[in-house]
């Protein structure tokens, strides 16, 4: 049973994300009560992660449904399904090309998924928004910031029915090296970058090392001393170990580009 929606899909796995199993209850103990418990956290209904339907599962399903204007029965059926996920429909949906360049375009679509509040759920970079930006990796070792941008970009493309300028990649050394190989990397190491060069759906890279990166994210705006940005897997250090989507203004140190 799929949610009643044909959404934009940059590689297969967010089909898999918008697939309701099978009808859930209380009772059933199975990895899509584990999707749905994880849709109702993060809908503001927060319960223990762990597939197992329980009394605390139903009730805070009665509460979303009862929210939704659903019928309140703690069953979880297609129909409440398709709310539950109703952010993640909302981000694949195509937007319209309006005449916009690839940089506007993905910007565009960048904040279309910031304003589903994308963030992990059920452990350090886990949850359907995170396997959507990792094509259906999750966990520790992960890190989604390089894969949110990419995303976003290759739904730009995909739109504009334009070749990617960019692969889409999961790692921000990876990232580096293609915008290197590609000639579209511009470099803060030894003098400032050249902000003419700078245009907004431009992907930053913040520098741990020289030949080392830790997070990735969308230009959206440059100024002569700082650019604003919007970014996943972020904190308020800047780096790599947080938790959402968000929208940040940014300081030039440290900081190399992929330009479009």
């Amino acid at each position: 049973m799929r949610a009643t929606a044909s959404p934009e899909v940059v590689g297969g796995w967010p089909m898999s994300e918008l697939v309701l199993d099978k009808v859930h209850r209380r009772g059933d103990v199975a990895s899509g009560v584990r999707r749905i418990q994880e849709w109702l956290t993060l809908s503001g209904f927060a319960v223990a992660i762990d597939g197992d339907f329980g009394p605390a599962t139903e009730a805070a399903l009665k509460r979303f449904q009862a929210k939704a204007g659903l019928p309140v029965t703690g069953v979880a059926d297609l129909a409440t399904f398709e709310r539950l996920t109703a952010p993640l429909l909302a981000a694949l949906a195509p937007l319209p090309a309006d005449g916009r360049s690839l940089g506007a375009l993905t910007v565009a679509y960048a904040a279309r998924h910031l304003a589903q509040r994308p963030r992990e759920v059920g452990g350090r970079s886990r949850g359907p928004w995170v396997r959507l930006y990792l094509d259906g990796h999750e966990g520790a070792s992960w890190n989604w910031s390089a894969g949110f941008a990419t995303y976003c970009l290759h739904q730009a493309a995909r739109t504009l029915g334009q070749p990617v300028p960019v692969e889409r990649t999961f790692s921000c050394d990876l990232l580096a090296a293609e915008g290197r190989a590609r000639g579209s990397f511009v470099s803060s190491l030894s003098a400032p970058p050249d902000r003419a060069r700078l245009h907004p759906g431009s992907l930053f890279l913040r520098r741990r090392t020289p030949g080392d990166w830790v997070q990735a994210g969308i230009v959206t705006a440059v100024d002569e001393e700082t650019f604003q940005t919007i970014e996943a897997n972020t904190n308020d250090e800047g780096t790599h170990e947080g938790y959402e989507v968000c929208a940040r203004t940014r300081g030039f140190k440290s900081v190399d580009f992929v330009v479009l």
